[in-house]
């Protein structure tokens, strides 16, 4: 048969059970199983448990717990709140500055943790009844939230940038320096965006607000202008003195500090990914306890126990994953794709879109860890051959995959937002998150016009 209508069988099979409803590493494990059955011979089936092995088998792997545990770490403390009142000190008299204020808290804890969800957890609980409070729209703080989370699988340290420098065999340290860039102008986006969010939904009020008075009754000017007055607080945020300025800078740049040299290390050749990841832990576990003094034994037990499930949810969708690619190659699939996709006279870049249409579509449905792991092994050879630098297509994918998190049904981000903030309606949560969908696509075109943004950090690393 065809290694192509293979690969198109397989690929059916995985998204049936997929929509029956079952988790992501179990769908995965099944298609390999059947995928044994249906095109290889019996005794082929007895390397299905060697496959899982060596599929688990690699140091770096290690690495993805760890910085999960600092994470959880860094969650069980009020590093979260810190954040916020140091970027809300320094942009905070902007118009829209509180929204904008959790944001680049976003930016700094999802360095801080690498998880997206996470992320919109940690900065929302404080943030969005903050903003409420002040008057923005529910729309506008839980998009803002929602939005800033995706930061997480962006922002290095990055699980996702984690698996995918495993699954196509490229430099972990590379690809984390290589997220700093993009990480710094996404966040510059999305404060944009939300200066313009505000400014619209100001001018919008203000003109329902005159509309809404009669010239006749005294009253309704004077209610008028209590409503403008409200509404203009409403976006801006009391000032702070430079001494305070600084004092709360202080609190945040031993966290800055401390992934800064983790990045150093890495791409400097100090550490592998994985000992990085266990000295950043340890750090975090001193950075905790010597500033909030609040690392106690049951609050280590809530970590390891949160960095053992979520790790093994991961790990097991790396194992079956691994497992399954591994079989495609053995039946030729990406080796007749790339050749097939090699031998149109297309121009590259209109691969390059349908594959990030194909990336956009499977974000709807299944998580970024999925995603990578299920189509480099078929895609890669052909962004290779296609002559895409692999560091730069990977921090692409990424952006485009946080788009998944806040894109229904399973847009990750949009539920945790409606879970610690139920009074904002999701219908609102979902209108105030789309238009971050198109800031994304921005980025996306922005890093395809100034490759740049990407590559030049690692390359001035390397070249000192």
């Amino acid at each position: 048969m065809n290694p192509l209508l293979i690969g198109g069988l397989i690929g059916v099979i995985l998204f049936v059970l997929l929509g029956l409803g079952l988790p992501v590493a179990f769908a995965l494990g099944l298609t390999a199983l059947i995928s044994v059955a249906l095109f290889l011979t019996a005794s082929e089936l007895g390397y299905f448990s060697t496959l899982v092995f060596d599929s688990l088998n690699s140091f770096t792997l290690l690495a993805i717990p760890l910085f999960i545990l600092m994470g959880a770490i860094f969650g069980q403390s009020k590093a979260s709140k810190d954040l916020l009142e140091a970027a809300n000190a320094w942009v905070g008299k902007l118009r829209g500055g509180l929204a904008m204020s959790s944001v680049v808290a976003c930016s700094i804890f999802a360095a801080l943790t690498g998880s997206s969800p996470a992320t919109s957890a940690a900065i929302g609980r404080i943030a969005i009844p903050e903003m409420l409070r002040r008057g923005y729209p529910g729309g506008v703080a839980a998009g803002a939230i929602a939005a800033g989370g995706t930061l997480g699988i962006l922002i290095p340290p990055s699980v996702t940038l984690i698996l995918y420098g495993i699954a196509t065999e490229q430099s972990v340290g590379q690809l984390f320096l290589g997220g700093v860039g993009p990480g710094v102008m996404v966040t510059v986006l999305f404060s944009v965006w939300i200066f313009i969010a505000v400014t619209l939904h100001r001018r919008s009020r203000t003109r329902e607000l005159v509309g809404a008075g009669t010239p006749a009754n005294g009253d309704a000017g004077t209610d008028q202008s209590s409503a403008k007055e409200v509404l203009s607080t409403a976006v801006e945020i009391s000032g702070h003195t430079w001494r305070n300025r600084f004092g709360l800078l202080v609190k945040v740049l031993p966290f800055v500090a401390l992934m800064t040299g983790i990045l150093v290390a890495l791409y400097a050749g100090i550490t592998t990914p994985s000992e990085a990841a266990g000295l950043g832990a340890l750090m975090a576990i001193v950075l905790v306890g010597v500033l909030y003094r609040s690392v106690t034994v049951r609050k280590l037990i809530d970590a390891a126990l949160e960095t053992t499930r979520t790790s093994t949810m991961i790990l097991l969708i790396v194992a079956f994953s691994a497992v399954l690619g591994q079989i495609m190659s053995f039946l030729g699939v990406p080796q007749e794709l790339a050749t097939a996709i090699g031998s149109l006279e297309v121009n590259r870049w209109l691969i390059f879109i349908a594959m990030n249409l194909l990336f956009l579509v499977l974000g709807f449905f299944i998580p970024p860890v999925a995603i990578i792991l299920i189509t480099m092994p078929v895609l890669f050879p052909i962004i290779t051959q296609l002559g895409f630098d692999p560091i730069w297509f990977g921090v692409v994918m990424t952006l485009n995959m946080e788009m998944g998190l806040i894109t229904p049904p399973v847009g990750l981000n949009l539920y945790v937002v409606q879970g610690i903030a139920p009074e904002i309606p999701l219908r609102d949560i979902l209108r105030g998150t789309v238009p971050y969908v198109g800031v994304l696509a921005l980025g996306i075109v922005l890093l395809v016009l100034f490759p740049e943004v990407v590559t030049w950090l690692p390359s001035q690393m390397f070249s000192g």
